[in-house]
């Protein structure tokens, strides 16, 4: 079956393995396997028939992504090949995967982001998607592209970079223009929109910062910067620059309560206005 098909490069085979996140996964694959027999094929074709973290993602989002129009063998080997291009894609997924255990609450174990969390799904498909549009794959790279957003309803420009370990809680609604950045350890909830004003066609999307949290529904407009460690809240609307550790909320969106610390690991949006 397709889900016992290995890699045949051997730096693909090493790509993303032995990281303890693997060995979580397939320990997690097993024990589900045992609880619900009925899931044992699919747990095995998506997790336990593959040698390393690279391979099942691969799978993962090929069996998603495909389709009709491309077959979900032939977006293996796009996946596979962007792998082998930037070991770093893998470095960051399992970085992204780690995030989701550490910030949601709702998480209990690796199976439920890698199989299930869109959020999780649409960003690593984004990753393959900017290795292509960094290779001038535009095309290719529009397809994964449109196929996330309509999987997923995650809508993330191939251009835009994104760190790793950022978590996307939910993610229904995201949209993150083409001359966007996104730092490390960000954390955005759904309904977070990175966009652009105006008909400029240069740098005109907001550059996040490390460690930001983004809050449901905020709106982050125009090329500004959003400064390490700020907090947004929910339903702001952000139009000038946000300084580091800062807290803003509003229309438009001002600061509010004292400085934060680590707000995306801690996923605190709490505000004390008494400070």
């Amino acid at each position: 079956m397709a889900g016992e098909r290995s890699l045949e490069s051997p730096a693909l085979k090493t790509t993303g393995a032995p990281a303890p996140i693997w060995h979580k996964l397939r320990f997690d694959a097993k024990t589900a396997a045992d609880q619900e027999p009925a899931l044992a094929s699919y747990l095995a074709a998506t997790v336990l028939n593959h040698e390393t973290f690279a391979e099942a993602l691969c799978y993962q989002l090929a069996q998603k992504a495909g389709g009709p129009d491309m077959s979900a063998l032939a977006i293996r080997e796009i996946c596979e090949s962007a792998y082998k291009q930037d070991a770093a894609i893998v470095t960051a997924a399992e970085r992204d995967l780690q995030a989701v255990l550490d910030r949601d609450p709702a998480t209990r174990s690796t199976l439920q982001p890698f199989l299930f969390f869109k959020g999780y799904l649409a960003l690593q498909t984004h990753r393959v998607a900017h290795c292509l549009w960094q290779q001038g794959r535009e095309t290719l790279a529009f397809f994964l592209q449109s196929r996330m957003s309509e999987l997923y309803s995650v809508d993330i420009h191939p251009a835009a970079p994104i760190g790793s370990g950022v978590f996307m809680d939910h993610a229904t609604g995201i949209v993150i223009g083409e001359t966007a950045r996104v730092g490390n350890d960000v954390s955005m909830l759904h309904g977070v929109t990175l966009g652009g004003t105006g008909k400029i066609y240069t740098d005109r999307h907001p550059k996040i910062g490390n460690g930001v949290l983004l809050g449901a529904g905020s709106k982050v407009l125009g090329n500004i910067r959003i400064g390490d460690e700020a907090r947004v809240g929910s339903g702001s609307v952000v139009l000038s620059d946000v300084p580091a550790r800062c807290s803003v909320a509003g229309v438009p969106a001002k600061p509010v309560g004292g400085a934060c610390m680590k707000p995306a690991q801690t996923m605190d949006q709490k505000f004390d206005m008494g400070l």
